[in-house]
């Protein structure tokens, strides 16, 4: 009996709770409005039905559910922000509360769990790594030291076009460029040409490509088994752990050859990774540097460094090709400004007058932004924005792509014109919130000066020294120009030229 009588007293306990449960009424959030969603997938069959570019599907959802979107991916709530008002109430007004980043299962396996500088959680060891970078690596003295590299590997790449435009040949513009850039971004990393260059880079990009789909660990956190059946974290860990062996041995080289030089020595000739084992070996930061740090920071400044730089170099050229007016006007004033010359340096550079060339690199990151949804961040404490409840643990996306092409903003949006920034103040700092390639706020990209250096003096040679004329039977209107799936925009198809020699480099 008395057993009977307890029983019925935990199940009326029980009952209770429940009632209470359903009568105290929970505060309701104000989520921001977004497409109707099904159980378990949420809204990824309104992402990756509308289109295969995520950035673009979530443009066109988003003009009908406003600059602030929620959009549920799996198990990730997702807010999207694509308007100039939106994204400074994000990354300026709210700076703090959004400077985290979020961080899935396959980026997590990639930056040793955040331990890098671009995911890595904000706080006291992320602003000392963001400093070493800002104020060491990336500063205008440190990319200045660099002209050299870039105007020696540059004449390499124009010495190889004249020599197609001998044979009549076309080129591949785009392969051509990609190893421009990498070969120039190995030695500033490096400080000298590498041995495992290739093998690095392959580890590199198939790595850089498990971060590019929907996948199905990355939707559904907290499933054991969806972290069983996806395999991109497990292909992620394959490259994690090739390039980390193919770093170790390049630190383990270049310690030997900085101990063998002098301290003296080495300063003259060092490397991004040379600056950084220096900085380990004098202990002088107020965390440790330890080698999986430094192999996790290479790795950023790689991805930031290489692929965003020939991205853009890329569609520039693109553009040029799909404007004859523009590109002869491009044309015109390097020629004018380089005259005789039979190579251009970055001292050329600095004291000529080619504000239409800044004026065309501008429009082209406008265009089209290397990385259109910038790098997620995420909510670190529940806030309002513009009137909405945004839940702690929210993955925030700028669409600066979208942003970009908003006819509210730009004028012909679609169209490539330098001219819209001849009368404007714009530029890469952050502060114009219609214009943000490299993001803004506190995980603003802090690599734009060495990006964009690595870019200039490459395209004032190519514009200098050649005339660029399509394949046989090709017009400007027909090149394509639709992006590649992945984390960064390049051109879908590769950008096939025939160079005709204009002005004869040195040495040709």
């Amino acid at each position: 009996m008395d057993k009977a009588v307890l029983a019925v007293g935990v199940l009326l306990i029980v009952v209770l709770s429940k009632l209470k449960s359903l009568l105290v009424a929970k505060p309701k959030l104000n989520l921001p409005p977004g497409p109707w969603a099904l159980p378990w997938i949420g809204s990824i069959h309104h992402v990756v039905m509308s289109s295969p570019l995520i950035y673009r599907a979530m443009r066109d959802l988003a003009r009908k559910h406003g600059p602030l979107m929620m959009l549920h991916l799996g198990e990730v709530r997702t807010l999207v922000v694509s308007s100039p008002e939106a994204a400074q109430e994000i990354m300026k007004t709210h700076d703090v509360t959004f400077a985290d980043r979020h961080m899935n299962a396959t980026v997590g396996v990639l930056t040793f769990n955040g331990t890098d500088l671009v995911f890595g959680s904000y706080g006291e060891r992320w602003r000392q790594l963001r400093k070493v970078v800002v104020l060491e690596l990336l500063s205008v003295a440190r990319v200045q030291s660099f002209r050299r590299i870039r105007e020696d590997e540059t004449a390499r790449l124009v010495q190889k076009l004249a020599a197609s435009a001998r044979a009549g040949a076309t080129v591949n513009l785009s392969k051509m460029i990609s190893m421009f850039v990498n070969d120039t971004f190995v030695r500033e990393s490096i400080g000298s040409r590498c041995k495992y260059q290739d093998e690095y880079l392959d580890a590199f990009h198939t790595a850089v490509r498990q971060t590019s789909a929907l996948t199905l660990a990355d939707l559904f956190p907290s499933s054991r088994l969806m972290q069983i059946l996806g395999t991109a974290p497990r292909k992620a860990l394959e490259c994690r752990n090739r390039i980390t062996r193919i770093l170790n041995q390049i630190i383990s080289e270049t310690m030997e050859a900085m101990d063998k030089q002098g301290d003296q020595t080495a300063q003259q000739v060092e490397g991004l990774l040379g600056v950084l084992l220096r900085i380990q070996k004098e202990a002088s930061m107020p965390i440790p540097l330890t080698n999986d740090t430094i192999v996790a920071l290479m790795f950023d400044l790689f991805g930031a460094g290489s692929d965003t730089s020939s991205t853009t170099l890329t569609w520039i050229m693109t553009e040029l090709i799909r404007n004859p007016a523009v590109m002869a006007k491009a044309q015109a004033e390097v020629r004018d400004a380089f005259k005789g010359k039979t190579a251009i340096t970055e001292d050329d550079l600095a004291t000529a007058d080619v504000r239409y060339l800044k004026l065309v690199i501008k429009e082209a990151l406008r265009l089209h932004c290397p990385v259109p949804l910038l790098l997620p961040r995420q909510c670190r404490e529940t806030c309002q924005v513009m009137g909405y409840d945004i839940p702690k643990g929210t993955s925030v996306l700028i669409n600066v792509w979208a942003i970009c092409r908003d006819p509210k903003y730009w004028e012909d949006a679609e169209q490539f014109k330098p001219e819209r920034f001849e009368k404007s103040n714009l530029d890469y700092k952050g502060t114009n919130f219609e214009f943000l390639p490299f993001g803004s706020g506190r995980r603003m990209c802090p690599g734009a000066n060495l990006g964009v250096a690595n870019m200039e003096l490459a395209l004032a040679s190519l514009l200098y020294h050649f005339d660029w004329k399509l394949p046989s039977g090709v017009e400007p209107k027909d090149v394509d120009v639709w992006e590649a799936l992945g984390l960064i925009a390049s051109k879908k198809q590769d950008l096939i030229l025939h160079p005709v020699t204009r002005f004869a480099p040195a040495n040709a």
